[in-house]
């Protein structure tokens, strides 16, 4: 049975008449019947009683009608349910940063967001080695530079700023620097070896106040952000640390608030074939109004 034939059968059923169903269908009068009177040969069974006054369906013309009609109306039921999902954020996000960034920042967001789109099911993978998006490792990126790949979306979210910081356990007893000289006199935790680092130039505190463009030595290293913040807050001595890190975290001081370290850029990042998928854009924009009312 050909689609077509029985579309505008549908069409005529519903109408009454070859005239009303001209205007729906966009058909002329000739080309309507036509169709009719192929499909009713092709079935073999006669599916309009035509009179005076219009048109009346067959008891097989009924049967054909209501399996037509049933029809029909699931793919309407389809085609919106499709264009709903096109519209409506769902399905499987998953999303990819820094371990800092993520554990301090990002997580304790992403309850809000899930409870604004509860169709969308987040995954969070935080890794301070930079997942391929081209191959679906991940939808999104946060990342701490401009990607170099020319298939990525990108845009900054925003200017990253670093400070050095201890806790207040350890300001009271080694006191609070003064000055860059007075750094001299404090333990410092260094950026360790081992994984890539997710900040730019990560010893730049550890040059601060040091003649001769060296850098003092360190008591300790460690190869995660996150780790360097922990091991801030137990008392072992100052360190760099991103301003996002440390924003809720209580007994954390900024030392010589005045000294700023390199800015790192954040951006966000997805692949082309995403570009006007709901859930990234629900995600994205999420994102930046969180980001609009927070200053590192």
């Amino acid at each position: 049975m050909h689609w077509d034939k029985l579309k505008i059968f549908h069409a005529v059923a519903e109408s009454g008449n070859f005239t009303r169903a001209t205007y729906v269908l966009n058909l002329s009068q000739s080309a309507i019947s036509r169709q009719i009177q192929s499909l009713e040969r092709e079935l073999k069974t006669q599916l309009f009683e035509r009179h005076a006054r219009g048109l009346s369906l067959t008891e097989n013309g009924e049967y054909l009608f209501k399996t037509a009609h049933e029809i029909i109306s699931k793919l309407k039921e389809t085609e919106s349910t499709l264009l709903d999902k096109k519209n409506k954020p769902s399905g499987k996000l998953t999303v990819t940063t820094v371990v800092s960034f993520g554990t301090t920042w990002l997580t304790p967001r992403i309850q809000e967001f899930m409870k604004l789109n509860p169709e969308i099911e987040i995954e969070l993978i935080f890794d301070d080695k930079e997942l391929d998006l081209s191959t679906r490792q991940a939808d999104i990126g946060i990342w701490m530079r401009r990607p170099k790949q020319l298939n990525y979306i990108q845009k900054k979210l925003i200017d990253i700023n670093y400070h050095i910081y201890g806790s207040t356990k350890y300001l009271e007893l080694h006191g609070h620097p003064k000055n860059l000289s007075d750094l001299n006199k404090h333990k410092f935790i260094s950026y360790g070896k081992g994984a890539p680092s997710p900040v730019f130039n990560p010893d730049w505190a550890l040059k601060l106040g040091v003649k001769n463009a060296k850098k003092r030595k360190s008591i300790m290293k460690v190869n995660s952000v996150y780790g360097l913040l922990l091991a801030v807050q137990s008392g072992v001595g100052l360190a760099a640390l991103p301003d996002y890190m440390t924003v809720s975290v209580p007994n954390i001081v900024r030392v010589l608030p005045k000294i700023e370290g390199p800015k790192t850029e954040a951006h966000f990042v997805y692949p082309q074939s995403l570009k006007n998928v709901a859930r990234v854009v629900a995600f994205r924009n999420f994102l930046y109004s969180k980001i609009s009312k927070w200053e590192f």
